[in-house]
């Protein structure tokens, strides 16, 4: 199973395991199941560090790189698809990165797991973390 994961679920991965629900974790941490990172989430994560929002203990490009490999998460391309189908969404959510994950959900065909209610407005299939 492939799955596409939030920006702040991915940083619980290691950070914080326990946040997550039982069966998610189990399907996160399960050898046949394949973990994916938007880049739109790398970029959300060098901005919001950047800003002083996000307290990191690398800069983002060694933090990113060093935990994709660590947790096994490949990264997932933004392609000028994604974007336009971001555009296309309907306003029930206003952050365009989770805007871009949406999209980019829909279009992969990817189930998303979040902790984000606002993503269950949207036609794509929800992991609740």
């Amino acid at each position: 199973m492939k799955l596409l994961l939030d920006t702040q679920c991915w940083i619980w991965i290691g950070l914080s395991p326990e946040r997550f629900s039982t069966g998610t974790h189990s399907l996160i941490s399960a050898d046949d199941t394949d973990l994916l990172l938007s880049a739109a989430s790398a970029w959300e994560i060098a901005i919001k560090y950047a800003r002083g929002k996000l307290p990191l203990p690398d800069a983002p490009a060694d933090y990113v790189a060093h935990r994709l490999r660590r947790t096994r998460t490949a990264p997932l391309v933004v392609t000028l698809e994604h974007a336009l189908r971001a555009g296309a969404l309907p306003r029930h959510h206003r952050d365009p990165f989770d805007r871009l994950l949406i999209a980019q959900a829909q279009l992969v065909r990817l189930p998303i797991v979040t902790a984000d209610p606002q993503f269950r407005r949207y036609d794509v299939e929800i992991i609740d973390a």
